[in-house]
This record gives C-alpha cells, structure tokens and sequence, in this order.
C-alpha cells in the first residue's frame, strides 16, 4: 500500500454507496473505529461536543469519520440504520458515521489496513486493539496521529488545532452591537 494518501480509499458510506474521500482532500480529519455497546461508547458525546466546536471555528476544514466495527466483543451488532439511530438518539452525532467494516485480519477494511500501515500503535503493533481507536489524517493526507481507545476526545484538541494550523479561518461571528440611540427628552 506504499505511495496511497487517505484519497486513495473509497470505503462505503451508511447506505452502501461509496464514499470517494477525495472529497476531504486539504482538510484535516480524524477517524475513529466505533460501537454501540462498548465501555467507551460514551465517547460518542466528546467526539461530538469536540467535533461541533472545531466546525463553529474551522468550518468544513474538519470532518470526522466513524466507523462501526463488531470485531471486539461483538459490540456493534446492529444494521447500519440501527448504528445510525443509537449515534442520533443517544448521542446527537453530526459527524458521518459509515457502513460497519473489519479493521484487522483478512477482511479487514483497505482504509483502516492503510492506516496502520501507516502509524503503528503501542510497542509497534500494527493491528487495532479496541474499539474507539483514533487517527488523525493531515491536509495532505498522511497520518499524522493515532491514539489508543483510553484517549478521551478532549485531549485530541490540540493536535487537531495544530494540524489545522492553529488559527481558526471560520471565526465565529460577532455581534455588533447597535448604535447607542440619542437619549429621549421627556414632554410633558
């Protein structure tokens, strides 16, 4: 898989189709293997809360990608409508979450076996240990980070703002405040 970049992939989105990641070509985005039914699924809520505060500040120069995987524990059992419920009615995700994929062994995902060709884990262990695992793909679309399930989503901050180089370009706008009125004069 040598000379791919993340635009190389075209995984399938929740109803099938395909996703050409081409489309985030130049943004900064984080990708993260998920469940329903798993111990760190409450971070469903981080990612979103973390996800909806980059976008008010970098606009579109971000995106998350999640992607439901049953391979440990069987935590994700569900159809795709039933992951894409869990995500909106527990958690109120915005970001996209994808059809359900392998990330390790022989069926596993060309993605995900790109991403941990590029970025080993913990003691240079390729294969994906747990569910909520993280990556970061830079502008370029190169790995830029991968973190382990226990890196709760407020610590991916600063990396993220980092790889988008720190300055927000879609700053929240102001509100002017109006022009003071002349003081009324009272008639009797």
């Amino acid at each position: 898989m040598a000379g791919k970049s993340f635009y190389d992939f075209k995984p399938l989105d929740k109803t099938g189709k395909e996703l050409d990641l081409h489309k985030f070509e130049g943004k900064v985005v984080l990708v993260v293997n998920t469940a329903s039914k798993c111990g760190f699924t409450p971070q469903y809520a981080g990612l979103e809360k973390l996800y909806k505060s980059l976008r008010a500040s970098y606009g579109d120069e971000v995106e998350f990608l999640g992607f439901p995987c049953n391979q440990f524990g069987g935590q994700e059992p569900g159809s795709n409508d039933d992951i894409q419920s869990f995500c909106q009615i527990n958690y109120g995700v915005s970001f996209p979450i994808l059809s359900k994929i392998d990330v390790n062994g022989d069926d596993a995902a060309p993605l995900y076996s790109w991403l941990k060709d590029s970025k080993s884990g913990l003691l240079g262990l390729k294969r994906i240990k747990w569910n909520f695992e993280k990556f970061l793909v830079g502008r370029d679309g190169a790995v830029i980070e991968r973190w382990a399930s226990t890196t709760k989503p407020e610590a991916l901050e600063k990396p993220i703002v980092d790889a988008l180089g720190g300055k927000p370009t879609a700053a929240p706008t102001k509100t002017e405040e109006p022009a003071a009125a002349p003081a009324a004069t009272a008639t009797a």
